[in-house]
């Protein structure tokens, strides 16, 4: 007897405990708490979905609510798109979520996402809404969406067949790929090209552009502190393949790639280089930063920087080298490549340096020697010169090949980083001009 008094003491309390946990409240004094004030998307393109962003909304008003209902204030108007805890905000039911319940101490995760209409203007427009929450009670809670739209046009598996010129005040999105064919010129000028994962720029003709920025088409963040243009392998980069000629790049600068500029190996022509580089900045590669094959290339107050590979890759050719900076200080591996490799062959096959011909430039990085120099293949040429640099490698007793140069160790009261303005690993934020304690006064790009 006594046992089945005890056992039904417990169910009374039990369901009672139930009940008292399941309690709602309409008190108008109870509110909603939420993750943050404000929703906000970074910039995305017209017509282009975002990533999805993420916010909690929280009940610890010690009581049960019921939300009457969830709803975008605009409607469908304006692009957003809500995911209320696994409801969706259907856009055919005006975008509202009904009838949602938050026990106390609970919470709900909100999905937002959204496809901006096109815009027609030529610079980024606010989009806004606001996620209103009713709740039981009546009382109104409201967290605001911000973002900003910005047309873009859109090349899918772009090819350009004949000599075409771009320039454009709009955003080029760049989606498969970008060719040139072998039979046309390319000029690009005063104009931007966002590519999306995957997506490189291939030239078998020539490419002229001046004024051009070319880099991944994320424009959000990995983190608050962390936009994904600061990271690298966001698109597949720039390739000149064997039959291209005459290659003319002038402040151009080429981010976040995985392979920065590649040019495949052809005939060497000694009064026609292949690529002209002038005041180009190649930055932040998951591969190499400038990779050439037995190619003339010329190089002349550019930046070729921070990359998992080499910065610079010299494989046989004529390649020319003034007031640039070539620095390593890759921050997402420690197994990273050199800030300059040349060599007389590479993978077995061999290409003929006829000549490594450096001047006015730093070399340097975080490693006691970012400069490699192999001669492996004893029947080619292996031609270098360095005169006025600066570079981070033992030195040299060599006054034919190098002339004027200071040679940097870690034991320099300035040497690797401490040149430039800036070097801030944690938020990948880099500024390569020197800084007034630098000895490498009147060298480098800047």
């Amino acid at each position: 007897m006594m046992k089945r008094i005890f056992l039904s003491l417990l169910i009374i309390i039990g369901i009672a405990a139930c009940q008292d946990d399941d309690t709602f409240s309409t008190s108008s004094s109870l509110r909603l708490t939420f993750s943050t004030d404000t929703v906000k998307l970074d910039t995305v393109f017209s017509t282009i979905g975002s990533s999805t962003y993420t916010m909690w909304v929280f009940n610890h008003s010690g009581d049960g609510l019921r939300i009457k209902s969830v709803r975008l204030r605009q409607g469908n108007q304006t692009g957003f798109r809500v995911n209320v805890d696994g409801t969706y905000l259907d856009n055919s039911q005006g975008s509202v979520a009904t009838e949602l319940e938050v026990r106390k101490g609970d919470s709900l995760r909100v999905f937002v996402e959204l496809t901006p209409h096109e815009t027609h203007q030529q610079q980024p427009v606010d989009v806004s809404d606001d996620l209103v929450f009713t709740l039981e009670s009546g009382v109104e809670q409201s967290v605001p969406l911000h973002a900003f739209a910005w047309d873009a046009l859109v090349w899918h598996d772009k090819v350009i067949r004949k000599d075409t010129i771009v320039n454009s005040s709009q955003p080029i999105l760049v989606y498969g790929g970008l060719r040139v064919d072998s039979s046309a010129t390319l000029a690009i000028n005063n104009t931007t090209l966002f590519f999306h994962d995957q997506a490189g720029m291939e030239v078998y003709g020539t490419l002229h552009a001046y004024h051009v920025t070319l880099r991944g088409d994320r424009l959000d963040r990995m983190f608050d502190y962390l936009p994904y243009d600061r990271v690298s392998g966001q698109w597949r980069g720039l390739h000149f393949m064997s039959s291209s000629t005459n290659n003319v790049l002038m402040n151009t600068e080429i981010r976040n790639a995985s392979q920065g500029v590649v040019c495949d190996s052809a005939i060497v022509d000694s009064l026609q280089p292949r690529l002209t580089m002038f005041k180009c900045v190649i930055h932040n590669c998951k591969g190499v930063g400038l990779q050439a094959f037995n190619s003339f290339v010329m190089l002349d107050s550019c930046q070729i920087t921070n990359t998992l590979s080499d910065c610079m890759a010299v494989y046989g050719g004529l390649v020319v080298v003034e007031h640039s900076t070539v620095a390593q200080f890759y921050p997402f591996h420690a197994d990273r490549g050199a800030a300059l490799r040349f060599a007389n062959s590479w993978n077995g096959h061999p290409y003929p340096l006829a000549l490594l011909w450096c001047r006015y430039s730093i070399f340097t990085g975080y490693e006691e020697d970012v400069i490699m120099g192999e001669q492996n293949d004893s029947t080619s040429a292996f031609g270098y010169y360095f005169e006025h640099c600066l570079m981070r490698t033992p030195e040299v007793n060599d006054t034919v090949n190098f002339n004027h140069v200071v040679w940097e160790t870690p034991k320099d009261s300035v040497q690797g980083k401490q040149h430039f303005v800036l070097i801030d690993e944690e938020k990948l934020q880099y500024d390569f001009h020197l800084d007034s304690l630098s000895t490498a006064k009147g060298m480098g790009c800047y």
